[in-house]
């Protein structure tokens, strides 16, 4: 048996996850437009093993301009429609996964299907589809309407388009494109599936008109914290990107998570949970340390409060330096109660708290040596929190090469992390469960079944 590895993947989204990152010296200021910034990225990623890089999106600016002011002075503004960017980045790597945020909310499953499906294919098997749903109002307004459905309304939707989506991806068997000439068949017939699919919220009748992908399907990642994300997730995901501040709050996650799986008959271990961690590696601890002040010095009061505004709504009334107050407008429940926690657990003031979340955005943040960082890693993965970790680079490109640099080879020492891809796809290097063909294992049951019947006659 294989020994158990840890996993990797970076969210390359803008300029890095710090609200400051964007004024790093050393950033590109306009990184976000720039294909080469992003090439120098992924690559940098395929260099350290990483198993994907993961592009987080959204369908507006999320990033709210309250208190007034505070939108011109982030760089969380503009950015690459996801699925075209990472068509041009299959292009300059071979290895590392692709993937991407499409949301449920504002797509039709035939759109999402045949964009991975497609993606898939020029990559060669490296796509991921990251699958969300849409909650901000803002996001709203850019379709037609004043504000997001309501949480059950997205989650039954999301449910049934993640059905849709797949089924759609079975549309061709594997083996069906005999493409003859001499005879003029292009493909067997039998191997051609129309999904007719007949929903409460989808009508889709198929096929797909791209082929069965490399991977039989592209991987799905999901990232619910939700009872409902949770349930998607144990049903339907190949990978999970969470958020625990605690290992306690983490293990509770993996093992709530984990424990679903079974009435979907699925193992435990095709399922690949991985935190966000924004890890700061120096040379020293102190090194590592002015490394994080450097970029803390560097949010605008402004930034920091639009910031909490995202989850707790503007608190830009209150005195910085006093009490983070209850809420006055709760949005993405589960995000706002981590850094409500955060604030409670540190009897942090307002200051505090948006400086506190000013890196991981709520997620875990380890600053250190190589070997601070890695201990960090390694008690979570064999504590049962985490079977990987999905870096969150503070700045990029610098960030995720201090990582790949000098955290990659202190994980390979202690034989935690691969020194070379396992295979050519993602779903090989992720070590996640094979695409089954559902439709194409039930045709082939019928045809067994009547074979033997006939045989009885």
């Amino acid at each position: 048996m294989a020994k158990r590895r840890i996993r990797l993947g970076v969210s390359m989204i803008g300029l890095g996850y710090h609200l400051a990152a964007w004024r790093h010296p050393d950033a590109p200021a306009g990184g976000n437009m720039e294909l080469p910034h992003f090439v120098r990225v992924t690559q940098a990623a395929e260099r350290g093993l990483f198993d994907m890089a993961f592009l987080a999106d959204g369908v507006g600016i999320r990033f709210h301009d309250e208190p007034k002011g505070a939108l011109c002075r982030t760089s969380k503004n503009v950015q690459f429609e996801p699925l075209t960017l990472l068509s041009a980045l299959a292009m300059v790597t071979r290895r590392v996964g692709l993937v991407a945020t499409a949301s449920t909310t504002y797509n039709e499953p035939y759109h999402v299907a045949r964009k991975f499906a497609s993606l898939d294919h020029i990559s060669g098997g490296r796509a991921g589809w990251n699958v969300v749903t849409s909650v901000t109002d803002m996001e709203a307004r850019n379709f037609n309407r004043d504000k997001a459905p309501g949480y059950d309304v997205r989650y039954d939707r999301a449910a049934e388009f993640v059905e849709v989506v797949r089924g759609l991806w079975e549309s061709w068997e594997d083996d069906v494109f005999v493409r003859d000439k001499e005879s003029g068949i292009n493909y067997r017939p039998e191997g051609l599936h129309v999904l007719d699919h007949q929903g409460p919220h989808f009508q889709v009748k198929g096929p797909l008109n791209v082929a069965r992908t490399p991977q039989g399907a592209p991987v799905i990642v999901q990232a619910g914290a939700s009872d409902q994300g949770r349930e998607l997730a144990a049903a339907t995901a190949d990978v999970v990107y969470a958020a625990a501040q605690t290992l306690a709050d983490a293990q509770a996650y993996y093992r709530d998570v984990k424990g679903r799986m079974a009435r979907y008959g699925r193992d435990p271990d095709h399922l690949k949970i991985m935190p966000g961690l924004m890890a700061v590696p120096g040379r020293t601890r102190q090194e590592a340390q002015d490394r994080y002040e450097a970029l803390q010095q560097r949010v605008d009061p402004l930034v920091g409060l639009a910031a909490l505004a995202n989850y707790l709504g503007d608190l830009s009334g209150y005195d910085l330096d006093g009490p983070v107050p209850e809420p006055p407008n709760r949005r993405m429940h589960s995000r706002a109660q981590i850094f409500l926690d955060i604030a409670r657990r540190g009897n942090l003031t307002i200051r505090q708290l948006y400086l506190s979340i000013a890196g991981g955005n709520g997620h875990r943040l380890v600053i250190g040596t190589p070997a601070d960082i890695a201990d960090a890693m390694e008690e979570w993965f064999h504590q049962d929190a985490a079977d990987g970790f999905n870096i969150l680079p503070p700045w990029l490109p610098g960030g995720l090469e201090d990582v790949v640099d000098m955290v990659v080879p202190e994980l390979q020492r202690r034989g935690l992390f691969r020194t070379a891809y396992e295979g050519m796809t993602l779903r090989e290097n992720l070590g996640v469960a094979p695409a089954t063909h559902r439709r194409a294992e039930a045709r082939k049951r019928a045809a067994m079944a009547a074979a033997l019947g006939s045989a009885a006659q």
